[in-house]
């Protein structure tokens, strides 16, 4: 009788822990050729809000790209009717990372963030000077579901070389190509920065150079609730770009990049004690292999031990394959081997913690053909 109880409970908990997926953006859907780019937070009460960019014509980059969200009740179950975020007309707007203010105590149900990018050019020719892109937000205070007007703050968070376009953009660094993210956005929960909004971005500088090396990873940042925003320091790594950030056990955070110059197919990591103002340490992480593809980062508490941090990308140097998701209980200074998600084709993905402390990973699946949200219980990764 035991040994069935026991058996009974094993099996129950294995379901529950197990991965469980579902379609969240379709190709094809509401008049759109293409979904990619992944984005999602949970709300104070426990919505799920996933975000994509919806691509109207091609797969593309670059073109009628609008910011689209779907909401979830139900722990990523069911998700309700796409609804349109960001509509930029016929041009580019996309790159969006969402993260809630839980800290402004002028709106005690919390404060949606949206921070996206608009372009009208190709990033070729904006590596070429020939445009511009530029930095927004927006924000909500009902979880999504209405918008405030945008707020224009590429002159505090970038550095371009065209007055022609606007005479305050006359910067000497000549930045040029610049993305948010992608993936979600952060903000410090505890510690001295405690409050701190911060959205790693990327930027190129100058014209276009072999290996990408124009590109670099940065941040910016603000402590009074999206009135001001500073940048952090480059990270001292030519080529490193999409970045992502989670928060550290002491209240400070991790900076994790892309490689886009190849000369290492693995993560970058960047390191700092005061989330971000400075970097302490950059360095090629040899337990994260990457095949120049994005990556997500969350901090999670489990009900036992210390806090972590759960890590998700393509687990591949060759292709965008082997979705894989790994653990750190040291503030990422090392990983775990990790365990794959899905082995065949998939590539961005941003995670979550769900209400009911699961874990969700949104994720772009068999060659772009779809988005798609799975759950799973913390037990599953240690299994």
């Amino acid at each position: 009788m035991h040994l069935y109880l026991f058996l009974l409970f094993f099996i129950s908990k294995s379901a529950n822990d197990s991965p469980k997926e579902t379609i969240v953006f379709q190709n094809g859907e509401d008049g759109y050729k293409c979904f990619r780019i992944p984005a999602i937070v949970k709300a104070p009460n426990g919505n799920l809000l996933a975000f994509a960019e919806a691509r109207r014509n091609n797969c593309g980059d670059f073109g009628d790209v609008e910011i689209v969200m779907k909401r979830s009740a139900d722990n990523g179950l069911s998700w309700e009717k796409l609804q349109v975020v960001v509509d930029n007309g016929a041009d580019q707007a996309g790159n969006q990372a969402p993260v809630f203010d839980l800290t402004d105590k002028r709106f005690p149900k919390g404060r949606l963030f949206l921070f996206y990018n608009t372009g009208i050019a190709h990033e070729q020719e904006v590596r070429e000077g020939k445009a511009i892109r530029e930095v927004w937000y927006k924000t909500s205070t009902d979880g999504g579901q209405t918008w405030d007007e945008p707020v224009n703050i590429t002159i505090q968070v970038s550095k371009p070389n065209k007055p022609e376009v606007n005479p305050k953009y006359n910067f000497t660094e000549d930045w040029r190509s610049y993305a948010n993210t992608p993936g979600h956005g952060l903000q410090i929960q505890k510690g001295n920065y405690k409050g701190r909004i911060f959205i790693p971005a990327n930027h190129s500088a100058g014209p276009p150079q072999k290996q990408s090396k124009d590109y670099i990873a940065h941040a910016y940042y603000s402590d009074d609730h999206g009135k001001t925003f500073k940048l952090s320091p480059n990270v001292n790594y030519a080529g490193s770009n999409e970045a992502i950030a989670a928060e550290t056990s002491n209240g400070s955070l991790l900076f994790n990049c892309r490689n886009q110059s190849g000369d290492a197919k693995y993560r970058i990591q960047a390191f700092t004690n005061n989330a971000g103002e400075t970097w302490d340490e950059v360095k090629i992480m040899s337990d994260l292999p990457d095949p120049v593809c994005q990556g997500s980062i969350i901090d999670f508490q489990p009900k036992k031990g210390s806090k972590v941090l759960i890590f998700s990308n393509a687990n591949s140097q060759t292709k965008r394959e082997k979705l894989t998701v790994r653990v750190s209980y040291d503030d990422g200074k090392s990983w775990s081997a990790g365990k794959e998600m899905y082995g065949g084709s998939a590539a961005y993905s941003d995670l979550v913690v769900q209400k009911d402390r699961n874990i969700g990973v949104l994720y772009e699946k068999d060659n772009y053909t779809q988005i798609v949200y799975v759950s799973f219980g913390y037990d599953w990764l240690e299994q």
